[in-house]
């Protein structure tokens, strides 16, 4: 007989409903072709909207699910929205979308190979193809973690592992306070990554075109000497989608001893583009390097690839011990859990390792060459226009620009005014202390007309 202890796991009549429910709602979504951006709205009116939701009895799957669809999910901004143009968007392709349904109904975890040696090799194939087309050795690996902050941070730790040994090795001291050099442009989470390692960061001036080179990354060097574990190149930044040159910083790996990281969770994914392939030589020299598939690579979130050039620097630096962890860590198998700040993890590869499966690789480059090419046009656009002015002329899919004479509060009016017709979720920017707004573009079903619409708004 059924009792309260077992009812929420038991297939039953109820729990059979419960599952209709949900993927009669989750076809609908998917298979949409008119879902509006949708936009936040106060905590007050979510509380007299919702009301009390939670109590010993429970309100039912039924009321709960309208809630969502009625109620909780209109106040969240829809993110693969081709009108979605702020922040880095995502675009997940429907294929990855409802794999990521397989993924949570099939009860995986992805941690070690003896819980999940299927989902684990599935995802270590992903991980082989983006490696190859990184020009990275064919021994490279890593794993696919929460995002890329959590993945620059699992790079990091393992760089100032690295150094420590080989100071090991050699009998010399560590320094009194280990540094990593980057870009001042470079994204926050490598800040970030140093607080929580308690290492300090030295920022370098990319100069009036943003792009970090050899040149200055040397005289850091010559500076900080051999407190320096790592240097941070950006392959795409956030703000502008520019690629450092790496290619410069790798070379002073020949004269000098550091990690190199590449943080291109936003932009690394366009050199499986030919439009834009050139802009990352030297990446194949990196010793780590981390991709967001929930960026430009069309999956949902969320999902880095970290990839180490050789995977035991990585596992050196995370694996986990303890009693009754030994019979996963005293044997060669491949546990995703071993290579970064983590131990419980999703299989959250799956997805776009069921999208490539399915669509196969030309399908990405020839997306990612779409947004390439939309960017180029309407920057070209924008340059037409008497009163818009371009910040930076886009190397990838980012779009800055500005409207003579508007304040910060003019954009941010006219931001508000986008999302409240439900024509653009497209936020204010700055740079230099001047305000400006962007379109970052990542989504095939973008068009050139949406977004001269969106000019035509200013």
């Amino acid at each position: 007989m059924e009792s309260q202890a077992t009812r929420m796991h038991a297939v039953t009549a109820e729990t059979a409903k419960i599952v209709d429910l949900v993927l009669d709602y989750s076809r609908r979504r998917i298979l949409a072709s008119d879902t509006p951006l949708d936009k936040p709205i106060s905590e007050f009116e979510l509380d007299r909207l919702a009301g009390r939701t939670i109590d010993e009895h429970g309100i039912g799957a039924r009321r709960a699910l309208a809630l969502f669809e009625h109620v909780l999910a209109p106040a969240c901004i829809t993110t693969d929205h081709p009108q979605y143009l702020s922040f880095i968007p995502t675009a997940p392709t429907k294929a990855a979308i409802a794999f990521d349904l397989v993924v949570s109904a099939s009860a995986l975890y992805g941690g070690s190979w003896l819980e999940g040696a299927g989902a684990v090799h599935a995802e270590n194939e992903v991980l082989a193809w983006l490696a190859n087309e990184f020009g990275l050795p064919s021994t490279a690996g890593g794993v696919f973690v929460q995002g890329g902050t959590l993945g620059n941070l699992s790079a990091l730790v393992a760089a100032r592992e690295q150094a420590r040994l080989l100071l090991h090795e050699a009998g010399t001291d560590a320094p009194a306070r280990w540094k990593v050099v980057c870009s001042a442009e470079a994204h926050s989470s490598i800040a970030s990554a140093a607080r929580v390692m308690d290492v300090d960061v030295v920022p370098v001036d990319p100069g009036p075109d943003g792009m970090l080179r050899g040149e200055v990354v040397r005289a850091a060097l010559e500076e900080h000497g051999a407190s320096v574990f790592a240097v941070v190149a950006t392959a795409g930044s956030t703000n502008f989608g520019i690629v450092d040159d790496i290619a410069s910083i790798a070379a002073l790996k020949e004269e000098h001893e550091f990690w190199l990281h590449v943080d291109g969770a936003y932009g690394l994914a366009a050199m499986l583009s030919p439009l834009a392939r050139d802009r990352f030589a030297g990446v194949e020299l990196a010793d780590s390097l981390i991709v967001d598939p929930h960026k430009w690579l069309f999956a949902p979130f969320d999902a880095c690839a970290l990839i180490y050039r050789d995977p035991e620097t990585g596992r050196r630096a995370h694996t986990q011990h303890a009693e009754y962890l030994d019979t996963l860590t005293e044997t060669s198998e491949w546990s995703p859990s071993d290579y970064a700040a983590h131990l419980t993890r999703r299989a959250r590869g799956l997805p776009l390792w069921f999208s490539l499966a399915t669509y196969g690789g030309a399908a990405y480059r020839d997306a990612i060459s779409s947004a390439l090419r939309l960017a180029q046009d309407i920057a070209r656009e924008i340059s037409s226009r008497d009163g818009l002015r371009l910040v930076r002329d886009p190397q990838l899919s980012v779009v800055v620009f500005e409207r003579e004479g508007w304040t910060r509060d003019d954009y941010a009016a006219w931001s508000a005014r986008l999302l409240d017709e439900q024509r653009a979720f497209v936020t204010p920017s700055s740079h230099a202390g001047r305000p400006n707004t962007r379109f970052a573009i990542v989504n095939p079903m973008t068009t050139f007309e949406q977004l001269v619409g969106i000019l035509d708004t200013m």
